[in-house]
């Protein structure tokens, strides 16, 4: 019997180390959207049943285009009523020098949708900011809110990275400013690789935030949220079926 299993343990330490790096870098389970109650409603994007049960919805509303001046393009042809659920109104955003006119037409926006019976509460702003820039972003972010109702919260989408590379000034600024921000894990369809890497100093954003995840893409959640005051929960991207 010695003889036999002198001969079988190195196969047997191949097969278990075989084991623990499959184990490892199996892939996390996909995003069901079926598990949360917040959504991003990105236009193009047909609505699935998942959101008859929504709590939070961010709707992409517009685009402030950067020329030939800064202005609002609306992307919906209608605006529809949610009663059901808290409703943000969302802004993808190329530039961050803005007239006054742009602020009016958010707010103008805001009242349209709350007439329309919508339960809206909130404007995100979803903006590329640099990881090096955000204390001119902040500055922009202040601006914003005086002029728009002082009954509107302010959201802001971030990167990754914020937490772990953005300077603790820009961060402290932003944080007396919005209301939550929204750390985007993913890039396209996919989400972005390492991502756990990136979460792991999220303390240092001192400001309630949300972790966006893409419907369908890989993920785990990182063990330290649970104990994370901060945390909020997610919001799930939407996306129609792959066509492929």
């Amino acid at each position: 019997m010695r003889g036999f299993w002198s001969l079988h343990a190195p196969i047997a330490a191949a097969l278990t180390l075989l084991a623990l790096l499959t184990a490892c870098t199996r892939e996390a389970p996909p995003v069901d959207a079926a598990d949360y109650d917040a959504f991003w409603l990105w236009a193009g994007v047909k609505p699935q049943p998942v959101l008859d049960k929504a709590k939070t919805i961010y709707i992409l509303e517009g685009e402030v285009r950067a020329s030939p001046q800064p202005r609002i393009d609306r992307l919906r042809g209608g605006t529809p009523r949610v009663k059901h659920a808290d409703v943000w109104l969302v802004y993808r955003v190329e530039t961050i020098k803005w007239g006054p006119d742009v602020a009016r037409q958010i707010t103008s926006d805001l009242n349209r949708w709350k007439k329309a019976g919508s339960r809206t509460v909130g404007v995100q702003i979803d903006f590329d900011a640099a990881t090096r820039g955000l204390d001119g972003y902040a500055a922009f972010l202040k601006t914003l809110r005086a002029q728009l109702p002082a009954d509107t919260r302010l959201g802001i989408t971030g990167l990754m990275d914020w937490s772990s590379r953005a300077d603790p000034g820009g961060l402290k600024a932003i944080a007396g400013i919005v209301d939550e921000i929204i750390i985007q894990t993913y890039q396209g369809r996919k989400t972005i690789p390492g991502y756990a890497g990136y979460l792991e100093q999220l303390d240092r954003l001192d400001v309630p935030y949300k972790l966006g995840l893409v419907q369908g893409g890989e993920w785990s959640a990182p063990k330290a949220l649970a104990s994370d005051k901060q945390f909020k929960g997610y919001v799930v991207f939407l996306l129609n079926p792959d066509p492929q």
